[in-house]
């Protein structure tokens, strides 16, 4: 067997026990409270109102198989991508600009800090006086619920950047729009991802939240709908089905964030008694530019 055969088999085994322990977690928290509900145990809690694991796998399964749930399903994720992309490019775009412009700061940054504090599920009623439909207006709160975030972390780390590669670009003779592609933007990346992050999971609570309130189709509204006629297995159902929406988006977003930040050094776990491999010292003190992969001079920056 070669070398890198038996690199790639020694990963994979912890991989592969890593995702056990982690199905082992999900069916003992699954068997547990299905002990705690068939039981009718009451406590402190009341585990005698909850519906057992069964009735929710039964009505999970009669949902799958009705045209509403899936109806409902594009609803919320046409909502969610719509409000949530908008959110990103002018999150971004705005957070560049504040960080980069005194006078952007100056005249835009009094407006946001002073709306930034309001929960976006407080501006249901703005968003129900200022659009023609609740779609638009439930569109307008998932999008403000993102557009914070991502604002704040983009501002914050390009205010972060090292200034050196800045300086580097000038003194090859390159312009401000060349700073912004190969050393803004790309050196950015870090934070502005990890405010995409934070901005999809708060869409996805304050979507749900507008559904319930204005929504006429959704996850949400189908949740709260099961709730008004004590249907509670079926309020169960909805709330699986956001944890699961909202743990694949928020999956894909991290994973999209590692794919366009290769060039950063990462750190991973090492196992008590299994030594630490060893670093390159030259690679490590060789300056990283935000637009490769490797550490080069500044003087090569271009």
């Amino acid at each position: 067997m070669s070398g890198k055969a038996r690199a790639s088999r020694g990963r994979g085994v912890p991989r592969l026990g890593r995702y056990a322990l982690r199905a082992a977690s999900l069916a003992v928290a699954l068997g547990v409270w299905q002990l705690l509900t068939s039981l009718d145990i009451d406590l402190w809690l009341r585990f005698s109102q909850f519906p057992t694991v069964a009735d929710v796998a039964r009505t999970f399964a009669d949902r799958l198989s009705g045209p509403d749930y899936w109806t409902d399903l594009t609803d919320s994720l046409t909502r969610i991508l719509t409000g949530f992309l908008l959110a990103a490019v002018l999150g971004v775009a705005a957070g560049v600009l504040v960080a980069r412009s005194r006078l952007a700061e100056d005249l835009l940054g009094p407006i946001l800090e002073v709306v930034r504090p309001i929960p976006a599920i407080a501006l249901v009623p703005v968003a129900i006086l200022l659009f023609p439909s609740n779609e638009q207006g439930i569109v307008f709160i998932t999008f403000t619920a993102a557009f914070f975030p991502v604002l704040v972390s983009t501002r914050h780390t390009v205010r972060a950047l090292t200034p050196g590669w800045e300086e580097a670009v000038l003194t090859m003779g390159g312009g401000r729009w060349r700073i912004l592609a190969s050393v803004v933007l790309p050196g950015a990346l870090p934070g502005i991802f990890g405010g995409l992050s934070v901005g999809i999971g708060v869409s996805w609570i304050c979507v749900i939240s507008a559904e319930m309130i204005s929504g006429q189709y959704g996850v949400g509204y189908r949740t709260w709908q099961d709730y008004t006629v004590v249907n509670y297995a079926g309020v169960f159902v909805g709330m699986v089905t956001i944890g699961v929406l909202g743990w694949l988006t928020s999956t894909a977003v991290e994973l999209l964030g590692r794919r366009l930040t290769r060039w950063l050094p990462r750190t991973s776990y090492v196992p008590a008694g299994r030594a630490p491999r060893q670093v390159n010292r030259a690679a490590v003190a060789a300056p990283v530019s935000p637009t490769t992969q490797e550490g080069v001079p500044h003087d090569q920056l271009v």
